[in-house]
């Protein structure tokens, strides 16, 4: 049986968490007595968010392919409760063309925040949780960082960055008390898809927030052992 009693007054740190599984996760979380800290360029979306809320969580603007923005996302987020427990980085965009014809700054943007942007969250909070000896990171990854999917290249290329960067992780911090985690959903149903044309099917997609409780269901297990890596499908697969 799953103890979310372990999860109140835990801190955790959510990149991302204005919209989509970032901000379906905070929900929960919020549900569950977390300490929050909630980072995003959105800061109306954030505000939004915080007002959803039962507690009071740490709201702050943060662009995650700026090192200095990460830096203070992390310092605050540390100043203010001490320590931080947990890392979700939810962050991301996607664009999704043919590969030849892609605009190459939509295929820059993709990779600087995509990966950049989870290294440089998983670099400043990682610090501290080695100093700390102990701390989790979840980094959202996709189906598509492990699978080759039309219409996907820079996405992809961003997401296989991402799940190399997590596997690299995993090997440094194991033996540092810090457990690494990749979570790799397929379809989600989530404000990504509102510009894709032709408009997919969300209907078949994964409910945003089924992912979001899959996420924290991962905070949640039996010591003993590690999830290293985890896929979650819709269930009639990719879409």
């Amino acid at each position: 049986m799953i103890d979310f009693g372990q999860l109140r007054g835990r801190t955790i740190a959510i990149t991302g968490a204005s919209k989509g599984i970032g901000k379906a996760t905070a929900v929960f979380l919020d549900q569950l007595g977390a300490n929050l800290v909630l980072g995003a360029r959105n800061e109306n979306g954030l505000k939004s968010v915080a007002s959803q809320m039962h507690s009071n969580p740490l709201v702050m603007s943060l662009d995650v392919t700026d090192e200095s923005s990460v830096r203070r996302f992390a310092g605050q987020a540390i100043s203010t409760y001490g320590k931080v427990d947990v890392l979700i980085n939810c962050a991301g965009i996607g664009v999704f063309q043919p590969t030849l014809t892609m605009d190459t700054d939509d295929f820059d943007r993709m990779v600087s925040v995509n990966l950049r942007g989870t290294f440089l969250c998983c670099k400043h909070f990682g610090q501290h949780m080695v100093q700390n000896h102990g701390g989790r990171i979840i980094n959202l990854v996709s189906i598509a960082g492990t699978t080759a999917l039309s219409g996907c290249g820079g996405y992809s290329a961003s997401k296989f960055g991402v799940l190399g960067l997590t596997r690299v992780l995993q090997m440094e911090l194991r033996g540092k008390g810090v457990q690494v985690t990749a979570v790799l959903p397929g379809a989600v149903h989530t404000p990504l898809w509102d510009l894709v044309e032709p408009k997919p099917d969300t209907s078949q997609m994964i409910p945003v927030e089924s992912l979001a409780k899959h996420i924290v269901y991962l905070l949640c297990q039996p010591e003993g052992a590690v999830i290293d890596e985890i896929t979650i499908m819709p269930p009639l697969g990719i879409l």
